[in-house]
């Protein structure tokens, strides 16, 4: 693949060798990167909010490396930051009218990480209302559109974030991902979507999946995730349940390969997701790209129980839960297809939600026992490509895992590593991706298993039009 020579397309490590060099600023970068959302955001529609602070912060950025002096990993980069995080000084408005335009005071813990190593927020990117489907849109800001073809779907609930991967508005993003929300985007856009091992990226506040969900990082390259993953997966006291990791650099092995490691092609997930011809063949095709050099494949069943059914509760109680907390006058206000949900599981019975937490459990417990004998598990990451973003939501109980989620949210369920990485382009011209997963703590081997995958099937960066 030829080297960009428009700074805005540039990796993250990139442009961090090069301002070590003094041959490019972060000023540069940032204006650069700015032409380009002038151009194609009013189409796109990634941000939820833009930070006028960031040519200064740029500016800072530039003299720091100027004196020698980078304050961390991520020195005048560009990033941004999904709307349901907070960003101190802008509201958090999670893609909801419901929602108060008080701006936040303090920065949430993945946002913190970013900043102390030094990154340059350009601004908050768009979410589906509260995180709660895939389809890119949400009350507040409508519609959010593909970068690869404007009549597509970027994919949600991280749809800023996607768009502005893919339409190269810096190279580092923020998404969450509750049932798919970080990697459903990235396979819809071409990016690396990465859903850590709960805990590794601590939560505060907590949102309404805060059982299942967690920030992660989308990227163009693998090696840039874990470069931000770094940064970002960092103990927090406000976060209880975080992980004490020590500071790492994720990056440490990631070129190691995948010979010798046993990969479990998986096709049922407690039931058989869906899944398009040209999915089966890009799947598939991942599989003989890790044959090749060196990995044991074969295709094997985890045992789970029905995901759909354990995920479907967890889903809908969140969802219940959030309308039956939001002032009954601005209830009207809510997506519509949100309302149905919470209102069609709004009923459940205590026993059904412990009984349901039990299940997930046990299907947490059969895929730590899988991987005693798999190292990755190889699935794909949705059932088609990006669908039309104009599309009304019907049925969305359906939906979910028919067209949106099914093959990402049993890792929520588990919680384990799982990462989307863009492998081909389909006949239209749009990217589709496979999934990895690895044993939950195991975020260097997903990692590993995704550069492998990158360095044998790279594509090209969308071309906005």
């Amino acid at each position: 693949m030829t080297t960009p020579t428009d700074p805005a397309l540039m990796s993250a490590e990139t442009l961090l060798g090069l301002y070590a060099r003094r041959a490019l600023s972060p000023v540069e970068v940032l204006q650069a990167v700015l032409q380009r959302v002038a151009l194609y955001n009013p189409w796109v529609n990634a941000f939820a909010a833009m930070n006028p602070h960031a040519l200064r912060e740029a500016g800072e950025s530039e003299a720091r490396w100027m004196a020698g002096r980078p304050i961390g990993l991520l020195d005048g980069v560009p990033s941004t930051v999904k709307d349901l995080l907070n960003l101190a000084g802008f509201p958090t408005r999670r893609g909801s009218k419901t929602t108060p335009a008080t701006p936040a005071t303090e920065d949430a813990p993945a946002v913190m990480g970013l900043k102390q190593a030094g990154a340059v927020i350009l601004g908050k990117t768009t979410t589906t209302e509260f995180g709660w489907k895939s389809p890119g849109d949400c009350p507040l800001h409508g519609i959010t559109r593909n970068p690869w073809n404007r009549q597509r779907t970027v994919g949600g609930s991280s749809s800023g974030a996607g768009a502005a991967g893919a339409a190269c508005f810096g190279p580092l993003h923020i998404g969450t991902d509750a049932g798919g929300s970080v990697r459903i985007p990235a396979a819809f856009c071409g990016l690396v979507g990465l859903k850590p091992s709960f805990g590794r990226i601590p939560q505060w506040p907590l949102g309404a999946f805060a059982n299942v969900a967690c920030a992660g990082p989308m990227t163009r390259t693998v090696r840039d995730a874990a470069l931000m993953f770094s940064a970002m997966a960092r103990h927090d006291l406000r976060d209880p349940f975080c992980l004490p990791d020590e500071p790492r650099d994720w990056r440490a092995g990631i070129e190691d390969g995948v010979a010798g490691m046993r990969v479990a092609l998986v096709r049922r997930l407690g039931f058989e997701p869906p899944l398009d011809a040209d999915g089966e063949a890009v799947l598939l095709g991942a599989a003989k790209l890790l044959e090749e050099q060196g990995a044991i494949v074969e295709e094997a069943d985890p045992g789970l129980p029905d995901t759909r059914a354990i995920f479907g509760r967890v889903w809908g109680v969140a969802l219940a839960r959030l309308v039956a907390t939001t002032p009954e006058e601005k209830r009207p206000l809510l997506d519509a297809g949100l309302a149905e949900v919470a209102e069609r599981e709004g009923g459940m019975s205590a026993i059904d939600f412990l009984g349901a937490e039990a299940l997930r459990i046990e299907a947490a417990h059969a895929m730590a026992r899988f991987h005693q004998r798999y190292d990755l598990v190889l699935t794909a990451c949705t059932p088609t490509a990006a669908f039309a973003a104009d599309q009304p939501t019907i049925r969305p109980t359906e939906a979910l895992w028919r067209d949106w989620a099914p093959w990402t949210f049993a890792f929520n369920l588990t919680r384990q590593p799982a990462i989307s990485v863009p492998v081909a382009l389909d006949e239209h011209g749009m990217p589709r991706a496979v999934q990895l997963a690895a044993a939950l703590y195991r975020d260097d081997l997903v990692f590993r298993g995704a550069r492998a995958l990158e360095r044998a099937a790279e594509i090209p960066l969308a071309s906005p039009g």
